[in-house]
């Protein structure tokens, strides 16, 4: 399974279940509706941001030079993607059978959800990927190859290696 499909499907899980708490919190307490979605809201973002940590940690761990490491962020940005309408449909179908979960039409939870979750899931890695990244990186292990000559010179990454004479 890929990375971004293994994180899309555990936090649209996550989401369907924060759905519901939310739809069972607001029933038993309607007067504090804001509070229990802001609340669980920045438990899902948390949640998001520590794999993000995680992730940015091993990145920058296995990969001490930064022009070497992963892209990240298309990870991220499909896990919430797939997230996002994943758990919209879910959420959708639940909602069909179960009246006290707060869901729209079917579009709706398919765009404007999704969406919204989408942005939740791909902020939340990115800013924890980079955290991450600055807590290995702070440590200043790594240092950039300066000068010439030698085998540390790859011919790969060096702009004039085609013009230069075999010396």
């Amino acid at each position: 399974m890929n990375y971004w499909m293994l994180r899309g499907l555990v936090f649209a899980g996550a989401m369907v279940v924060v759905r519901l708490f939310q739809g069972a919190l607001i029933d038993v307490w309607q007067t504090q509706a804001a509070l229990i979605s802001i609340v669980l809201l920045i438990l899902f973002l948390a949640g998001v941001i520590f794999w993000g940590v995680r992730d940015g940690r091993g990145d920058a761990a296995a990969n001490p030079d930064p022009d070497r490491r992963a892209d990240l962020a298309m990870t991220w940005l499909l896990a919430g993607l797939v997230a996002g309408v994943v758990s919209g449909a879910v959420t959708w179908l639940i909602g069909v059978f179960y009246k006290s979960l707060y869901t729209g039409g079917l579009i709706n939870e398919l765009t404007v959800f999704a969406a919204f979750t989408a942005l939740l899931v791909f902020l939340g890695g990115i800013t924890g990927v980079t955290v991450g990244r600055y807590l290995i990186d702070r440590a200043g292990a790594y240092a950039p190859q300066r000068g010439g000559g030698g085998e540390e010179d790859r011919a790969d990454t060096d702009v004039f290696a085609a013009v230069r004479s075999d010396e």
